[in-house]
């Protein structure tokens, strides 16, 4: 049998939702929280210095979102990502699965349910919350391309297109020929316009 307890990072930007969680998880005897961690950044430098079982990240989460936050950590540590969400949006789940996150589940998930899919998880299983999966089919198909979804969410921290361009190293011109073309696509009047479509749909 093995005895080994299951190592997690914790990471949520929001303090009252963390510290609960982290309350609730270390009620489990098999469970041993490693980090608790309030970005991206640093789920990302804790996965690094734990190499834990399991990293729980929350979806909405500075600098980019948890999503970003997976892929990253992903790329670099051998773990399972659980995705904890207050909104389902229906492309979310697509890109978190796309990414490799093996558990999807709303922040309303009983305490109880929550150790459960964190054993899952790490058992080597997949576990995503049916109403969630539901959402996901009720999602359109991306209409941008990755290079345009890549601009749109970076022209979202920027107050201008120059700035956006700045920080791409990409030239303003072509900074505007992408974000010109995924307003076209979805229909938007504004820059700002178009990056709210696809943060509903998920897509960013």
């Amino acid at each position: 049998m093995n005895n080994t307890p299951i190592s997690i990072v914790l990471a949520d930007d929001e303090h009252l939702i963390r510290g609960a969680l982290a309350a609730l998880l270390d009620l489990e005897d098999d469970f041993q929280l490693v980090a608790e961690v309030d970005n991206g950044t640093d789920a990302l430098a804790a996965a690094r210095d734990h190499s834990p079982t399991v990293c729980v990240l929350d979806l909405e989460m500075p600098p980019t979102d948890g999503v970003d936050a997976a892929t990253s950590i992903l790329r670099e540590i051998d773990t399972r990502i659980v995705m904890v969400t207050r909104h389902a949006r229906p492309g979310v789940l697509r890109r978190a699965l796309a990414a490799g996150v093996k558990g999807f589940v709303p922040k309303s998930t009983p305490s109880e349910k929550l150790a459960e899919v964190i054993r899952t998880v790490a058992g080597g299983a997949r576990y995503v919350d049916p109403d969630i999966a539901a959402s996901a089919l009720t999602g359109t198909d991306c209409l941008l391309t990755e290079r345009e979804l890549h601009v749109l969410r970076a022209s979202t921290e920027h107050d201008t297109l120059a700035q956006t361009a700045g920080a791409l190293h990409l030239a303003p011109g072509t900074v505007r020929n992408y974000v010109s073309a995924a307003m076209a696509k979805l229909g938007a009047s504004s820059r700002q316009q178009a990056a709210h479509r696809a943060w509903e749909e998920g897509w960013i």
